[in-house]
């Protein structure tokens, strides 16, 4: 018995509705893909300016601060970089953070060799210098040292200043680092002059290693 020509028009009507639910449904997970990759490739380049490549980054040495991160003036990427980095960051006449990730000839710090922050004085009314690791927290370690400041590290007669990084000796002026990664902020609050003018041609002290045991 053949179908009826209704019959025949419902079966293609179920047709033609399943190719278009069809059609509808790859549509709808093409768009949803290209919504995916677009915010995960939003966040990766917020991400690169906000911690890895930040505008405004400039080098003193091994040193590297964005001083106009907290201006009242400046843009939402630097506005990030203040809230990402430092919370209570202020202008850099009241203070400039400095943060090392390498050694003065550029090689990655990391805890199985030992450092010393070696050189003039920072100019600043107080100044420390703080160990943290890949984490951005305190490295825990016996002594519970975590940083050296301007009270504890007297200067010699000609200013310079010696800090010890790693290892397990050096009394007051040693910051403990464990064995992994690390890196180091030095923070300057009020500042003299020069800095505040031009941060990236302060006097800072160098960082050198000294021995991988």
């Amino acid at each position: 018995m053949t179908d009826s020509p209704w019959a025949k028009v419902a079966c293609y009507g179920r047709k033609a509705n399943n190719r278009v639910i069809r059609e509808a449904m790859r549509l709808s997970l093409k768009l949803l893909a290209v919504l995916v990759a677009g915010t995960m490739l939003g966040l990766l380049a917020t991400w690169l300016a906000v911690f890895r490549f930040p505008p405004g980054r400039i080098s003193d040495g091994p040193w590297q601060a964005n001083p106009e991160a907290a201006s009242a003036q400046t843009d939402a990427y630097r506005r990030a970089i203040a809230a990402a980095h430092g919370p209570s960051a202020m202008n850099r006449a009241e203070a400039v953070y400095y943060t090392a990730t390498t050694d003065t000839e550029g090689r990655a710090l990391t805890g199985r060799c030992r450092y010393k922050v070696e050189g003039p004085a920072p100019d600043a009314r107080w100044w420390s210098i703080t160990a943290y690791g890949p984490d951005d927290y305190l490295i825990a370690n016996p002594t519970g040292r975590y940083s050296v400041t301007k009270q504890q590290v007297a200067p010699d007669a000609r200013g310079n200043i010696a800090v010890l990084v790693g290892g397990t000796s050096g009394g007051s002026n040693l910051i403990p680092v464990g064995t992994g990664r690390f890196s180091l902020s030095l923070r300057l609050y009020s500042p003299g002059p020069e800095i505040v003018a031009d941060p990236a041609t302060g006097a800072l002290p160098a960082l050198l290693r000294m021995a991988c045991p």
